[in-house]
């Protein structure tokens, strides 16, 4: 190879490794200057698309979950959010975010963009609801045999499926994960599901003799404090309300 041919490759392998480097950059969001522990409006840092949320967001206890949909634990705990908010959603908030474990679960970031896709529809937590009630039926799939799940979940929840099918490559929705993902690194989780309120995590807690918070400790004896909707509210969200003067009755 000629000396001009080198350089021609170098040159070639250069603007190559810095369009990698570029892409890698891209995806990084700073969010050092973000409040996390409210509420955030769509913005052009999240791909336009606001927090998913739901309850009383006027509260000054606000719940909110950093989740993986192809996470055995966040499908376990799904439930439970959804009786607490029964329970207490005239006087809590509750905002869901997503967190894929990319390493560990291949088809998370993909089921987060569905359930984002169909949120531009108006039906977030329609899908949210899906994929967790419904994991068992997609999180083995792959290709166009994933899509396929996705589309006809979206249909079913009378979600154009057209206009789904081309909103899950948006770009929009990969800021929106993006974002959320840089909201739970700033929050310093360990895993999901993980749950705070007032900046702290309140997840990472076992229920000891169903009375005594102590840390977790993988004793199969002492259960997550999330894994029970009674013991959530009786050990997290009821002193929360308290510590706020918000009557539990």
């Amino acid at each position: 190879m000629t000396k001009k041919a080198w350089i021609i490759v170098a040159v070639l392998c250069a603007a190559i490794l810095g369009g990698l480097i570029w892409l890698s950059r891209s995806s990084q969001i700073d969010v050092s200057n973000i409040n996390i522990n409210v509420a955030q409006a769509a913005s052009a840092m999240s791909g336009n698309i606001a927090d998913h949320t739901t309850g009383n967001m006027s509260s000054k206890v606000i719940l909110i979950e950093y989740g993986d949909f192809q996470c055995p634990g966040c499908a376990a705990a799904a439930p439970m959010v959804q009786k607490i908010m029964t329970n207490y959603g005239d006087k809590i908030g509750f905002i869901f975010r997503n967190f894929p474990l990319y390493n560990s679960h291949p088809n998370a970031f993909a089921a987060a963009s569905a359930a984002e896709a169909a949120g531009l529809q108006g039906k977030f937590w329609e899908m949210h609801d899906y994929l967790y009630t419904n994991r068992d039926g997609w999180i083995s799939l792959d290709g166009q045999s994933r899509t396929d799940y996705f589309v006809n979940a979206a249909k079913s929840l009378g979600v154009n499926t057209a206009t789904f099918t081309n909103d899950l490559t948006d770009a929009r929705i990969k800021k929106k994960i993006d974002f959320d993902v840089a909201m739970g690194k700033k929050a310093v989780i360990a895993g999901t599901p993980s749950f705070f309120i007032d900046g702290k995590n309140v997840s990472d807690q076992d229920v000891k003799d169903g009375t005594t918070l102590i840390p977790s400790d993988n004793d199969s004896s002492t259960p997550a404090v999330w894994s029970d909707a009674d013991l959530f509210g009786k050990l997290i969200i009821e002193p929360a309300l308290k510590s706020h003067g918000i009557s539990i009755n």
